[in-house]
């Protein structure tokens, strides 16, 4: 039995130690809206926060969280600063197919919360993790700028 902290909801679900976070948020528990990429930590489309900080949940065993506190794109508006990402995206219309969308919102929040006023290159930093097939980062990038501003 694994417990787990999701969204400030205790959870306790029966999954394999090797089960990674994401088949554990999407299969066990429902949370669809962390979506799985390549598998391999590259496109970040897993993205979630744990303990505040973004990580790649199709590469961290379930059982490796122990008592941290994980965020999902389902609790990211309980923070403002996912309040204001999510805010600045359905402004400037970032969305396109949307598949990245979750994963990129994950980082963006946990960017502008550790630095509220992130110039270009510290944005480009953050976000070169998440891949957009659709290549919205000129919009992905406005709309951090947005948030950043509010």
């Amino acid at each position: 039995m694994i417990s787990l902290n999701i969204n400030g909801r205790g959870y306790a679900v029966q999954a394999p130690d090797d089960m990674p976070l994401l088949w554990v948020l999407r299969d066990l528990l429902n949370l669809k809206g962390t979506k799985f990429g390549c598998g391999i930590a590259q496109c970040g489309a897993c993205t979630v926060h744990v303990d505040g900080r973004p990580v790649r949940s199709c590469m961290l065993p379930a059982a490796n969280v122990g008592s941290r506190e994980v965020t999902t794109i389902e609790g990211i508006a309980q923070k403002e600063s996912g309040r204001r990402i999510q805010e600045a995206w359905l402004e400037l219309e970032v969305v396109q197919c949307g598949y990245c969308q979750s994963g990129q919102i994950m980082s963006a929040a946990a960017l502008i919360e550790r630095n509220p006023c992130p110039d270009d290159a510290e944005i480009d930093a953050a976000m070169a993790g998440n891949i957009c097939r659709c290549a919205t980062y000129v919009r992905i990038r406005a709309a951090i700028k947005s948030a950043s501003r509010t």
